[in-house]
């Protein structure tokens, strides 16, 4: 079999619609491989940006030359970037991939510690003001994991949209968040939706299904406004959750179709993520620390 322009040719003629995705029974696993290494260097709308080297964690403050380094390692597969904070070197992050000519999505981290909510909502507004931001992100998971209030929350996304008039402000969450909290989504610009099948306990064989009912969830509840998936992806290594089983050949194939279903369907979506990261074994389990696609040693894995 060639592999020459595989990538496009399933592009072309897979069709997405009701459908569990590409049939791999073809492929054996360098065959495999070679799928995915073309799917990638075909080009992803977004990267989700991975600060973080082994024994380093949130927290930690992070040099330019550590960002810039990995920027440059994405630059060639990405148009898009996303980052999670604005302080303590993540504000690198955005700076370096203008430099670099990407777009950004720009978080501002938010929990229960409220002052250094304010240092990261001030850190965004001044990149947002400086130019480095495309889309801002007030918060991930706030709701989901409970760390602050439905009206706290909506007191700084309305502050950002007072601040910055001129740019596209949302906040990310899980798809089902916009529907059961109607007040945060009439408050985005855009939704950012996180869907996880792996999360759900899908097996794989389902995974592209569920992972487009998700997507139709978090667009029902947008009720006409862009919907964007901020996170998705698949472990490479560690324990099942439920019939969600962690392997190289899972992580290729769900990375294969939900390029191309995104691809197709002409949806922007952030893949999560770009390098892997031992610190995210804590709060995740083990498979916390096997989500990229480059290794902890920023070398791709397959």
């Amino acid at each position: 079999m060639s592999y020459r322009g595989e990538h496009d040719f399933l592009l072309k003629n897979t069709d997405f619609t009701d459908y569990k995705g590409v049939n791999f029974d073809k492929y054996d696993t360098n065959d495999l491989k070679k799928l995915w290494r073309e799917t990638l260097e075909s080009g992803m709308s977004g990267l989700c940006f991975s600060m973080y080297e082994d024994g380093q964690e949130p927290g930690d403050h992070i040099t330019e030359e550590q960002v810039e380094r990995r920027i440059k390692i994405i630059k060639p597969y990405t148009k898009w970037v996303r980052s999670f904070s604005c302080i303590e070197g993540n504000e690198h992050v955005p700076r370096i991939a203008k430099k670099h000519g990407l777009k950004t999505m720009v978080g501002a981290w938010l929990g229960d510690d409220l002052d250094k909510n304010e240092d990261e909502i001030e850190a965004l507004i001044a990149l947002a003001k400086e130019g480095y931001v495309d889309i801002a992100a007030v918060g991930n998971e706030v709701m989901y994991r409970g760390d602050l209030t439905e009206e706290q929350l909506l007191d700084y996304i309305y502050l950002v949209k007072e601040a910055l008039p001129d740019i596209t402000v949302g906040y990310v969450d899980a798809y089902y968040e916009f529907s059961i909290k109607p007040k945060i989504t009439e408050a985005c610009d855009v939704i950012l939706s996180n869907c996880y099948p792996f999360w759900e306990g899908c097996d794989l064989e389902n995974s592209l299904t569920h992972m487009q009912q998700m997507f139709g969830q978090a667009s029902h509840a947008a009720n006409g406004k862009k919907v964007i998936i901020t996170e998705t992806g698949w472990p490479s290594k560690g324990t099942n959750l439920k019939g969600a089983f962690p392997s190289e050949e899972a992580a290729m194939k769900y990375f294969i179709n939900a390029q191309l279903w995104s691809k197709k369907e002409g949806i922007d979506l952030f893949y999560f993520s770009s390098f892997d990261e031992s610190w995210k074994v804590g709060p995740e389990g083990d498979v916390g620390a096997y989500w990229g696609l480059w290794d902890k040693n920023e070398k791709l894995k397959f």
